[in-house]
């Protein structure tokens, strides 16, 4: 892997404003084109990327940005995180500009209407591809898949807030870390 300061902030720039401009459907649909990018560069490990994941969806703020920022951070310090964000941002802020100062007349043109439906499948595959990678990648026993799965099932089809399985998720892992500490000192 290439040290902090051998990655130009220059090259940092143009990988995230490609990343920017060519993703269609938010920071989800980010993930596999970030991750891919990244690794594929050395610039991080595929075991320090799942821990960038889980940071950028635990802050505050849009997921696309906090991977910039992280990754950024990871990469170059404090000017990458910067140049990073910059980035990953400055490519959709334009294409926005654009759209909102040219065509807004033309959101109900039948073509129009048609893109962005055929668009949307294909981001339904930039989010869940990702996902389902770092299921396979983090998840390595039965209870980790079971978890994966009634997590998914109380959020998706019970409509169980997220914020709710995340304090029982929390809950249960430090009562497990609390139990297994107890039987070690009992053991001893």
């Amino acid at each position: 892997m290439e040290s902090r300061q051998a990655v130009p902030l220059r090259d940092l720039f143009l990988v995230f404003a490609k990343i920017g401009a060519f993703t269609i459907g938010g920071g989800y649909a980010m993930i596999l084109l970030i991750r891919e990018e990244i690794i594929r560069r050395g610039w991080i490990s595929e075991e320090e990327f799942p821990d960038i994941l889980v940071l950028a969806q635990s802050a505050p703020g849009l997921l696309a940005v906090n991977i910039s920022i992280f990754t950024g951070y990871k990469i170059r310090g404090t000017r990458g995180s910067v140049v990073a964000t910059l980035g990953s941002c400055l490519p959709s802020f334009l294409i926005i500009l654009l759209i909102a100062m040219f065509f807004t007349g033309y959101q109900d043109v039948p073509a129009v209407v048609s893109i962005f439906q055929g668009i949307r499948p294909a981001v339904v595959a930039l989010i869940a591809v990702p996902m389902l990678r770092m299921a396979k990648e983090s998840n390595h026993s039965v209870l980790a898949w079971s978890i994966t799965a009634v997590t998914l099932g109380l959020i998706a089809f019970l409509k169980v807030s997220p914020v709710y399985v995340l304090l029982v998720s929390i809950a249960v892992a430090v009562g497990i870390s609390w139990w297994r500490e107890r039987r070690e000192g009992l053991r001893k």
